[in-house]
C-alpha cells in the first residue's frame, strides 16, 4: 500500500497530514511555533519534529510528500541552500519603498500593458521584497529567491532552484503562457528566480540521509507545493467550474473555481491556474474579527441558535474592524457601518450576520460579472463554518447550496497534491514552456 503525506506550514504553527489512496485521513499531527527567534531554524525543526511523529508504519509507507507555505514568504539562498538572511514572512512591508519605482517602471509604454502587473504591485510580493533585497549588501552572496514551500522541499530532496506556479504568481510568473514575463530582463534578477513546476509535480526521491533517519522509503518522491490558501481550496474537495469556497475566518475570503481567467487590479482579483481552470480570488476585510468584537464565542453559538434564517433581517449594515474596504467595494475610506444597533443582541447578531452573507454574495456576483464561471455551489472553511444559521442565511442570500467543507486543514489538501504527484510522476520534468536560459538551473 502507498501513503501521501501533506505538510502545512502557517502563520503560527505547522501540520502534516497522511491520507492514503482513497484518499482518508490516516492521521494528522500538528505543532506551535511559539514566540519565534529564528524563524530558519523554527521552519526546519518543526519539518523534522512533524515527520518524526508520524507513527513509524505509515511513515514506511510513504510514497510522496507535498508542503504548502504562506504566499509570498521568501528567502535568499547561496549556492549550499544556505541562508543568507533572514527571511521575508507574507505580511512584510520592507519594500513598500520599491513600489513607486516599480510603478514607473510599469508606466513606460513598453511597459504599460504588461502581464502580471498587478499581482505584484504590492507592498507585500515576493517581487517587491526581491527588488528591497537586490539594495542590500549581502545580496552578492545570493545564488536563489525560493519561497517558504521551495526551501522546505529542498531540505527534503536537495534540489534547489525549483518552485511552483501557485507560490511563484506573486513573483512575477505568467500563469497564463507559463513563463516569466520578458519585462522582468530588465530588472536584472532572472538569474536568482527558480523554475516553475505544475504543483504536485515529483522533483526527486527524498535524500538517502533523510530517508534512512526517519524511515521514509527511498523512493517516497518530494512534489513541489502550493500556497496555504490554495491546499485549503484543494481540501474541500470542489473540482469542477461553478464550485467555490469561501474561507470564513478573521476576514472574508472567496474563491471560485472557472473556466476562464479573471484579473482585476482594482479589486484585488487575481486568478491561480488550477491544471486547466482557473481558481478566481477576491478578499474582504468583513468577517469574524468584528463578531468577536461584540460576542464570545459561547454567546455567539447561543445567539445563532435562536436567529430564524428564513427571515431577512431588515439591519443593513457593512461589518468592519476599522475603515477601509477592497472587495467587493474598492474603498479604502469605507467607514464600518453598524448602525442602528438594537436593544436586542440576538437581532444585532442576525444583521450582522445577514449583512456579511450579502457582502459574500455581492463578492462572487463581482467575480461572474467580471467573467468567471456561474456559481453553483459553496463550500465553507474555517470557524464561521460551524455556524448553521449563518449557512442558511448565506444559502439564501447566494441562491446556491452552501454547506461546511469536508476536510478545512490545508496539510490535508497538500496531502492530495502528493498523491497527484506521484500519479503524474516523470523524472525531471520541468514545464517545457519554462525554459529561460538565464535562469538558475537546479543544482
Amino acid at each position: 500500500m502507498t501513503f501521501y503525506s501533506g505538510i502545512d506550514f502557517g502563520t503560527s504553527g505547522a501540520r502534516l497530514a497522511v491520507i492514503d489512496a482513497n484518499s482518508q485521513l490516516l492521521t494528522e499531527v500538528s505543532c506551535r511555533f511559539g514566540e519565534v527567534t529564528d524563524w530558519i531554524a523554527t521552519w526546519q525543526g518543526a519539518l523534522f519534529d512533524l515527520i518524526n511523529r508520524v507513527p513509524e508504519e505509515l511513515r514506511r509507507e510513504v510514497g510522496a510528500i507535498a508542503i504548502n507555505g504562506t504566499s509570498s514568504t521568501v528567502l535568499l539562498c547561496d549556492a549550499g541552500g544556505n541562508p543568507v538572511t533572514t527571511p521575508l514572512l507574507y505580511n512584510d512591508t520592507s519594500g513598500t519603498s520599491e513600489l513607486e519605482s516599480l510603478r514607473q517602471f510599469f508606466s513606460l509604454e513598453r511597459n504599460n500593458h504588461a502581464p502580471c502587473k498587478d499581482t505584484v504591485l504590492s507592498a507585500t510580493s515576493s517581487l517587491v521584497k526581491l527588488l528591497w533585497w537586490k539594495r542590500q549588501p549581502f545580496f552578492s552572496q545570493a545564488r536563489y529567491l525560493l519561497h517558504q514551500a521551495d526551501w522546505l522541499g529542498f531540505l527534503l530532496h536537495g534540489q534547489l532552484g525549483i518552485s511552483d506556479y501557485h507560490n511563484s504568481l506573486k513573483l512575477g510568473y505568467d500563469v497564463i503562457r507559463l513563463c516569466y514575463p520578458e519585462w522582468m530582463a530588465e530588472l536584472e534578477i532572472l538569474p536568482l528566480l527558480p523554475e516553475v513546476w505544475e504543483p504536485g509535480r515529483a522533483i526527486a526521491p527524498v535524500q538517502p540521509s533523510i530517508a534512512n533517519q526517519f524511515g521514509l522509503p527511498s523512493t517516497c518522491l518530494v512534489c513541489t507545493g502550493t500556497t496555504d490558501s490554495i491546499a485549503a481550496f484543494l481540501a474541500s474537495g470542489a473540482t469542477s467550474p461553478g464550485e467555490a469556497v469561501t474561507s470564513l475566518g478573521s476576514t472574508l475570503v472567496l474563491k471560485l473555481l472557472s473556466t476562464t481567467f479573471v484579473e482585476d487590479g482594482h479589486y484585488g482579483i487575481y486568478s491561480h491556474r488550477l491544471g486547466d481552470l482557473w481558481l478566481v480570488g477576491g478578499a474582504s476585510n468583513t468577517g469574524g474579527a468584528v463578531l468577536q468584537q461584540f460576542f464570545t464565542p459561547a454567546e455567539l453559538d447561543e445567539f445563532s441558535a435562536q436567529i430564524s434564517p428564513e427571515t431577512e433581517s431588515p439591519f443593513d449594515y457593512y461589518p468592519l474592524t476599522k475603515p477601509g474596504e477592497r472587495f467587493p467595494i474598492n474603498d479604502a475610506g469605507l467607514a464600518p457601518r453598524l448602525e442602528p444597533r438594537p436593544c436586542d443582541r440576538v437581532k444585532f447578531l442576525h444583521g450582522l450576520l445577514e449583512s456579511m452573507a450579502r457582502i459574500e454574495a455581492k463578492g462572487y456576483r463581482l467575480l461572474q460579472d467580471l467573467g468567471a464561471s456561474p456559481l453553483l455551489r459553496v463550500y465553507t472553511a474555517g470557524g464561521g463554518a460551524k455556524n448553521q444559521a449563518w449557512t442558511a442565511i448565506r444559502s439564501r442570500q447566494s441562491g446556491v447550496p452552501v454547506s461546511p467543507s469536508p476536510h478545512t486543514e490545508a496539510a490535508y489538501g497538500t496531502a492530495l497534491l502528493a498523491q497527484k504527484g506521484l500519479s503524474l510522476f516523470k523524472p525531471s520534468a520541468p514545464l517545457p514552456a519554462n525554459q529561460e536560459p538565464d535562469l538558475a538551473a537546479p543544482g
